[in-house]
């Protein structure tokens, strides 16, 4: 299977929420202030939904395009269609 061209952005993005993450365990383990806790694990959330996001959009504009590079016009403006409207996932 071809590497996505995302590949590389998702481990970066990955790599360093993991390190946020070793570094709010360490904020528990040190007692530090719930609400700032908090705030840290929402920032780790987010950035791992971001690259969830980003590695569902590659899949589908790589691996879609892929398998359907046969497919009549017509059908093609469905597929478009859809590849357009799951952006708002």
């Amino acid at each position: 299977m071809d590497k996505h061209q995302s590949h590389p952005e998702i481990v970066k993005r990955l790599r360093r929420a993991e390190g946020h993450l070793r570094a709010v365990i360490e904020m528990i383990e040190d007692h530090r202030a719930c609400v700032d806790v908090a705030q840290q694990l929402q920032a780790i959330e987010s950035a791992v939904a971001k690259a969830k996001k980003l590695l569902i959009h590659d899949h589908i504009d790589h691996c879609l395009d892929e398998v359907t590079s046969t497919v009549t016009k017509a059908d093609r403006r469905s597929i478009d269609e859809f590849k357009q409207i799951s952006k708002y996932l």
